[in-house]
């Protein structure tokens, strides 16, 4: 490769080990355009840019951003009994430019930008294009764009994106003030998978094993009832049910969290464990979420797929209220992240524990609420103001892949309210039922922090 990047035509293809969750993710695969390496499993955000927009200048600084992260060029290879990474060189990001009619309003234009971001979420990225990443530009006028994003998911995690953001602001603020550009050390993502790999077999993680060992003895994680079984073999498809926790009840939920030295997750995450609790009758509940995966602090500017599946088990028997919920979810959840393997070491020391998600007529649910860093909300980098587009309340049919079932997504919305989706497999489940259970949860989270220390109500375990 060329000092400027470009590929060279002697220029070979880097391959490198698969990290773990790479592994899971291979998992799914059915060597077809579904699952993880289909054209669907993919992260879209958007960002609001104030500021005359150089389109030359935006190019070269996403072309920058591939440079910088090999993940955005890997392709992961696998087939005939051989899985790896294979690093290709850099090249040029696809820009797509579009402009907005004249003279529409602030309003029009918000809703502009949410049929934006829903029309790309809606669409493809190949994982057998290079680079990863696309984007799409739609200029209102002078001062005034939205910039989408859409990644592979095989690429990048939620982390990742905002990495990717401010990096190509950073990137493009120096090649517009004709200076260097100035970011922490980005390793490259082979490292972390060779890190994981040469540390898998450390005697210290035996302590995690032996919790995640006895954690998970006899659990079961959470499934839930579809509306058509799987074997109806209709055509995957995702939808998105998007719905708000209103600002009122979202603050009682932080102060409680803060009282009960917790977290809004903790406190979101025990009011969906009530809700479980409810529905299945079972007081053994096993939420699975998402950790961040990263390990050592020397990869926390790096974009790759770090996302690692985490179940969360609390038991809920002998709780007399929602505060005695939060403290035992808070107390799972620190020892969880504190002892967080990936995934597929976990369940090897729990091997039954997914068993449910494999009868027909039960699928996987997954519920987080992730704090992420680098949020752009407002900031001024060079001569672009950036600000990311969190509320979007319009449901849509076709949305960005889930391999088996559901998964909430809570995000805390700095207008104080949160702002929620459900991506769910629209094969399996009808909108109606997302609906209502969305519709459950936001009832319950309501009664729960409305009297904390009150005596909690739980329905009988069935027989």
């Amino acid at each position: 490769m060329s000092a400027d990047g470009k590929q060279q035509p002697d220029d070979p293809a880097h391959r490198s080990p698969l990290s773990f969750n790479q592994d899971f993710l291979c998992g799914f695969d059915r060597g077809d355009d579904q699952g993880p390496f289909g054209p669907r499993f993919h992260i879209v955000h958007g960002w609001r840019l104030r500021g005359k927009v150089d389109t030359g200048t935006l190019q070269q600084a996403l072309d920058d951003v591939v440079v910088r992260h090999e993940a955005l060029r890997t392709m992961i290879v696998r087939g005939d009994g051989e899985r790896y990474q294979e690093i290709h060189p850099p090249s040029p990001v696809r820009l797509e430019l579009r402009e907005a009619a004249a003279g529409s309003t602030p309003a029009e234009r918000d809703r502009e930008v949410e049929a934006l971001i829903t029309e790309v979420e809606s669409g493809t990225v190949s994982a057998r294009e290079l680079p990863l990443l696309k984007a799409t530009l739609l200029r209102f006028d002078e001062d005034d764009a939205i910039l989408v994003l859409i990644v592979h998911h095989t690429a990048a995690d939620g982390w990742s994106v905002r990495l990717i953001i401010r990096d190509l602001a950073t990137c493009y603020a120096a090649r517009r003030e004709h200076r260097p550009v100035e970011l922490p050390t980005a390793l490259p993502y082979r490292e972390f998978a060779s890190w994981q790999r040469e540390s898998a077999g450390d005697p210290a993680l035996e302590g995690s094993r032996t919790f995640w060992r006895e954690q998970l003895a006899g659990a079961r994680i959470l499934s839930v009832p579809t509306d058509r079984p799987k074997s109806t073999g209709l055509p995957e498809s995702t939808a998105v049910y998007r719905f708000t926790i209103g600002a009122e009840l979202t603050s009682r939920a932080v102060e409680i969290s803060q009282a009960l030295r917790s977290t809004p997750f903790m406190v979101l995450l025990g009011a969906f464990a009530v809700l479980v609790q409810r529905t299945t009758g079972s007081t053994d509940v096993v939420v699975p979420t998402f950790s961040p995966g990263r390990g050592e602090d020397r990869f926390h500017h790096t974009v790759g797929p770090f996302f690692n599946f985490l179940p969360l088990r609390t038991e809920l028997s002998g709780c007399r209220s929602f505060a005695e919920v939060v403290g035992r979810v808070r107390a799972t959840s620190l020892l969880a992240f504190s002892n967080d393997l990936p995934f597929g070491q976990i369940i090897a020391e729990a091997p039954e524990l997914m068993l449910p998600t494999l009868e027909d007529d039960r699928a996987a649910c997954v519920f987080q609420v992730f704090p992420f860093p680098f949020l752009l909300d407002g900031e001024l980098i060079g001569d672009l103001e950036y600000t990311e587009v969190r509320r979007r309340l319009t449901s849509q049919p076709v949305g960005s892949d889930v391999p088996n079932g559901a998964l909430w997504t809570l995000n805390l919305d700095p207008a104080g309210d949160v702002v929620a989706g459900v991506q769910y497999n629209s094969n399996l489940y009808d909108e109606r039922s997302v609906a209502e259970q969305a519709d459950r949860f936001r009832a319950v989270l309501g009664e729960l922090v409305d009297s904390p220390d009150a005596p909690l109500e739980f329905r009988p375990e069935q027989s």
